[in-house]
């Protein structure tokens, strides 16, 4: 019998990130697990990463493997396209974004809690994003939880478990057999839609320990989107794509009636706060996705009272007033 621990195919694919890449690389190299290949994908870089993607390579033959797109294409379809280099060999897949660090760690706990159970499809650990630890909410030690429970916790009580690629660890036969494996129709949550759809038929396994860092600070995709207030709409947006999946139809029309409610007054807070046209255009196009073609006439009872909210409290209207004039 063949007693060698399961092959990992780790995947960067990158686009101009001469400014972290090496660090990214480093994390790779430095892992105690051994048994892996490292996939790097050019997405027709103009800047030094190729050269130093290609430095690594000629240190580390064999082990490390540089890839380039013939024509640029989206960071979606670079990941896809990535994705579909991974050996057949492989048991599990690793996405680690060329703007992240994994710990030394993270591979070998990762498999090891992915071997626990064949129906764990998708690992997770707690991360730090920025300079916070993130994805708590997870009773220690259960490094099995069910699917559908861990969605349920999201929808219900808000724990987001699952995070960017870099926090997770897939089954290779999962992302083998999805073409694409992120679907376009979903952006700029691809990520995490396809994450719902493979719990809906698979197990969660969990680490309890910090092990990966993601950065918050750069000109990144998420980076963009928290600077647009995106959580509301995140939130909201998968309720309605995946909820009824997971929730009891009373569940889902009292978590559907609280989610609207945020989200309006987020929207209402904002419009006194004067936030910019990029944040109009993000939000306006979410409403249209959503089926709120015409917001006001279709969320009238959670914005009437978001409208409220403000209307009747003028120093927490005075505050929104004034940031936003700072920001403008």
């Amino acid at each position: 019998m063949d007693q060698r621990p399961p092959f990992v195919s780790v995947v960067t694919p990158f686009y101009n990130t001469e400014d972290y890449l090496p660090e990214c690389i480093e994390s790779v190299l430095q892992q105690t697990y051994s048994n892996w290949e490292y996939i790097l994908v050019n997405n027709c870089s103009t800047d030094k990463s190729v050269e130093i993607a290609e430095h690594y390579v000629k240190l580390h033959p064999g082990k490390l493997r540089l890839e380039h797109n013939a024509v640029f294409v989206s960071q979606v379809q670079n990941y896809n396209q990535a994705l579909r280099l991974i050996s057949t060999n492989s048991k599990y897949c690793k996405v680690v974004q060329a703007d992240d660090v994994i710990f030394p760690q993270c591979l070998e706990l990762m498999v090891e809690t992915a071997e626990r159970d064949p129906s764990i499809g998708v690992v997770g650990s707690y991360a730090i994003e920025g300079r916070i630890v993130c994805f708590d909410g997870v009773p220690y030690p259960s490094p099995v939880m069910s699917g559908s429970m861990v969605c349920r916790l999201f929808f219900m009580e808000g724990f987001y478990l699952f995070g960017s690629p870099t926090q997770l660890l897939l089954r290779s036969d999962l992302v083998l057999s999805r073409a694409p494996f992120y679907e376009e129709s979903y952006i700029p949550f691809e990520d995490a839609a396809v994450i719902f759809k493979l719990l809906a038929e698979h197990n969660f396994g969990f680490v309890h320990q910090v092990l990966t860092f993601s950065r918050r600070d750069n000109a990144s995709v998420m980076k963009a989107l928290l600077d647009l207030d995106s959580p509301k709409a995140f939130e909201l947006f998968m309720l309605r794509e995946f909820g009824r999946g997971f929730l009891e139809p009373n569940e889902y029309q009292e978590t559907l009636r609280r989610k609207e409610r945020e989200y309006s007054q987020l929207l209402v807070d904002s419009m006194v706060a004067l936030r910019g046209r990029e944040f109009c255009k993000f939000h306006g196009s979410m409403l249209k996705r959503m089926g709120y073609r015409f917001w006001l006439a279709r969320a009238w009872g959670p914005v009437f009272l978001s409208i409220c909210d403000v209307v009747f409290n003028p120093k927490k209207a005075l505050s929104l007033f004034v940031r936003g004039l700072r920001r403008s």
